[in-house]
This record gives C-alpha cells, structure tokens and sequence, in this order.
C-alpha cells in the first residue's frame, strides 16, 4: 500500500476576514494548551483535589482509589463548582467574541471580571496584603483593580491552607484510631505485629459505615 504525501502550504490571501477566522483558531487552540494551568491556578480544582488526597491518606490507602480516579472526581467537581462563574463568561463573553461583538482584548477583559470575582470571594486579606506588599506597587482602590499576577498566588495559598484545615479535620478521627490499636497492641505485647495492618480493617469499616465521600463532597462543596 502507498504512503500518501501530506503537503503543508502557506499562501496568501485576499479577504481580510480569513485572516481574522485563522486568528481566531489559533488563539483557541493556545487557549486550550493553557487549560490545564488556568484549571489549577483559577478555579476550586486545587483545594479540591488536596482535600480528596488527605481522604486517601488518612485513610492509610495511598494507592486506593487511584490517582486517576482522585484527578477525575476532583476535575467533575470543579465543573459543577465552577458551572455559575463557566455560564457568565459563556454568555457575557465566548459568545459574543465567537459572534464577532467583542475584539479579543475586550474579551480578555471581559474574562477578567467573573474569574476575578470568584478568586476574591475565597482569598484571604492577609495573603492578598502579602502579594500586594511584596509587588511594591500602589494599593488598589477596588478589588477589581487587583492585578491577577497579586490575586492568583494569593488565591492558590488561601486555597491550600483551607485544603489543609479540612485535610486536619479528616484525621483526627483515623489518628484515634490508629492510637487505640498501637496501644491495644502494645498492651497484649504483640511488638511485632504493625499497627497499620490491623488499624486499617477498622479505618475502612468506620469510613464505609459513616458514608465518607458523600460527608467529604458534601463538605467541599458547602466550603464554596
């Protein structure tokens, strides 16, 4: 069977609005390389996914679920999370740029607002200060004057240590556990016989019968 040649051409063109449609693609597609970092740096992806690592951990599990299914479940909860902010940018700006309404420095800046809005609502002052200090520009009159380069790593940390606040809460109950058994062990004189392997039966019986991921996600989600 012949290989068929596949030939790459660059030529010209005289209507304008080609160049325009051509632009267009390839800002989308740059867009859409960037996704996985705008998905991590902007949305509730990162607390949510460390919470969901603590769970794992806590739990002694460090390879179940795996690290697939983590990310995944992580990733459809961000869209639900994010689906209110996802509506206005697709209504205030996708649309109307795919329509020709919006250049594409007014739909950058139409895009700034929503997304500007929902890392605000969960940034706290003190990181925000911090970032704003360090930069050693002028204090914002606004929130909405915030560059992002301040609000997103202010947002990231805030993120993180909420993550880590409800990461702390997940093991207090397991580390009883793990306590009561090495000191059941210990009493019996069983030196020899890890703590883990006998606690975990128990970890998992108190995670199944209190019905964990629905208490986990349901607490993530009323953390937004």
């Amino acid at each position: 069977m012949p290989i068929p040649s596949i030939e790459f051409t660059v030529g010209g063109t005289g209507a304008p609005l080609e160049v325009v449609e051509s632009v267009r693609l390839l800002v989308m597609l740059t867009i859409l390389s960037l996704v996985p970092a705008i998905l991590i740096m902007v949305t509730s992806f990162t607390r949510i996914v460390v919470v969901l690592s603590f769970v794992r951990n806590a739990i002694s599990t460090n390879a179940i679920p795996p690290n697939q299914v983590v990310v995944a479940l992580a990733l459809f909860i961000t869209l639900f999370v994010m689906a209110p902010t996802f509506r206005v940018l697709q209504a205030e700006v996708i649309t109307p740029y795919m329509e020709g309404e919006l250049t594409q420095d007014e739909a950058l800046e139409g895009a700034r607002g929503p997304i500007s809005q929902f890392m605000l609502r969960y940034t706290r002052e003190n990181d925000l200060a911090l970032f704003i200090n360090a930069s050693g520009g002028e204090r914002p009159d606004s929130p909405a004057d915030v560059p992002l380069t301040v609000l997103i790593p202010a947002f990231m940390i805030s993120e993180l240590k909420t993550a880590f606040q409800m990461g702390i809460m997940l093991f207090v109950p397991f580390l009883v556990i793990d306590m009561v058994v090495a000191s059941t062990l210990l009493s019996m004189g069983m030196f020899m016989l890890p703590p883990g392997t006998v606690s975990l039966p128990f970890k998992l019986l108190l995670f199944v019968l209190a019905d964990g991921w629905h208490l986990v996600v349901k607490s993530i989600l009323e953390s937004f």
